[in-house]
């Protein structure tokens, strides 16, 4: 989930680099609101949103936005081997 999610990140970049601003945040809180609090739940592998105390969502949020900016900052590390 977490390579795909950054193999898809990377691949907007490229397309359209105003997806990069804020360093990958906004990317790790959009792939927190749509999997966590969408996806796994309508699959059925966890509890809908509605049924998690708000410190479980705060902490899921904290989490998915240090992966969004890891996932920039290595972005960016790739591109910078790449140029």
């Amino acid at each position: 989930m977490g390579a795909m999610s950054g193999l898809i990140y990377g691949i907007a970049s490229e397309i359209a680099p105003m997806t990069t601003v804020g360093l990958g945040l906004p990317f790790g809180a959009a792939v927190w609101l749509v999997a966590d609090d969408v996806v796994v739940p309508a699959l059925g592998l966890a509890k809908p949103a509605t049924q998690y105390p708000l410190s479980t969502h705060a902490y899921a949020l904290s989490s998915h936005l240090v992966y969004g900016l890891t996932t920039d900052l290595v972005r960016q590390a790739v591109r910078d081997l790449l140029d």
